[in-house]
């Protein structure tokens, strides 16, 4: 929920100075020796690729199997030498845009000032982390709030963000209901279940695959609807795979040696949701238990969705989206078509 907050931070940012990342570390063979031979050497280890992975919130059940890859081995296999960090105050996307991070964890909606327009960086996505756009609202159960109309007279949590404010508006309206009935009340929600408890907000934008989870852990009964189930413009990509395209231009195999890697960690946690969060929770063992095992159990079934290939991107529902915020003015710069990701580096 917090990823809106980057949209400002984005916007105002100037062009930062890239730089280009050195090509893949060397590898240092020799021949092994042997007790009979006097001409063979011991081989030096090979030298793994160094890659910096940045995060887009604390960890959670979104970055899964970022954790099993790197507990299971999987990219120390592919030759690679993985470092996980916390994003900066101003986003994961400067950090991959100035090449300190080579990638990490960003959204659609909140990336697009770094991929257009005169502020735009080096970056783009490469692989969607969960299929569909899982986010939507919620509120207490019984309040008439279960469709978009029932916000009419409401009090609902805002970011005073532009797009936020367009997509509420847009789904109510597409209800029949009145948007400038909304009572919007700018608050940042931390945690759901008390706030809905204590009637400060009515509505909450969330992403159910942890705060929707959170209030069934909880034992809250809720109501709630998607926004891409009113309107499937909304179902973009979030969250999303960002890497450097500069990096990844002069390091291809690297970059496909990574997401390769990645992949086994989220299939691994597709077929194995418990395993899976027992190893998230051993990295981060600050989380709750029962919210990060149901949690993964539904996640589970978002990762990869219908879909055959992991991470698969498709630039009609990318183009939509982008589309949809062009023509309501969202965005003052163009936006042209297929801009800010890519399937290249993706694993068949």
């Amino acid at each position: 929920m917090k990823k809106f907050k980057k949209i400002i931070a984005v916007i105002l940012t100037a062009v930062l100075a890239i730089g280009i990342a050195a090509g893949c570390a060397a590898q240092k063979t020799g021949n092994n020796s042997s007790a009979g031979s006097t001409d063979e050497k011991s081989a030096a280890p090979a030298e793994k690729t160094k890659i910096t992975f940045v995060l887009d919130w604390t960890p959670n059940t979104n970055h899964t199997g970022l954790y099993v890859a790197q507990d299971k081995g999987y990219f120390s296999d592919a030759g690679l030498e993985i470092e996980i960090v916390q994003p900066p105050e101003d986003g994961a996307e400067m950090l991959v845009g100035a090449n300190k991070a080579q990638f990490g964890v960003s959204f659609q909606d909140s990336m697009l000032p770094a991929v257009a327009g005169d502020n735009k960086m080096p970056i783009e996505a490469v692989a969607a982390l969960v299929q569909h756009n899982t986010s939507g609202i919620i509120s207490l159960k019984g309040k008439g709030m279960d469709k978009p109309k029932g916000l009419e007279g409401k009090k609902y949590a805002t970011w005073d963000l532009p797009i936020e404010k367009a997509t509420l508006k847009q789904v109510v309206e597409a209800d029949g209901g009145d948007f400038s009935k909304v009572q919007l009340i700018p608050v940042t929600v931390t945690d759901e279940v008390s706030v809905l408890q204590s009637g400060t907000v009515d509505a909450i934008w969330i992403f159910y695959g942890w705060a929707g989870v959170a209030t069934e852990v909880a034992g809250l009964e809720t109501d709630y609807f998607a926004f891409k189930d009113v309107d499937p413009v909304f179902d973009y990509y979030t969250p999303v795979i960002i890497g450097n395209v500069d990096w990844m231009k002069a390091n291809p195999d690297a970059a496909k040696a990574f997401l390769s890697a990645l992949k086994k960690g989220y299939e691994f946690a597709i077929d194995n949701p418990d395993e899976a969060a027992d190893i998230l929770l051993k990295n981060a063992p600050e989380l709750d238990e029962k919210l990060v095992k149901a949690s993964q159990k539904y996640l589970s079934k978002e990762y990869k969705a219908e879909v055959s290939q992991w991470g698969y991107i498709a630039p009609d529902r990318w183009n939509a989206f982008y589309r949809w915020i062009s023509d309501n003015k969202l965005f003052t710069a163009e936006i042209p078509e297929n801009t800010g990701f890519s399937n290249e580096y993706l694993p068949e």
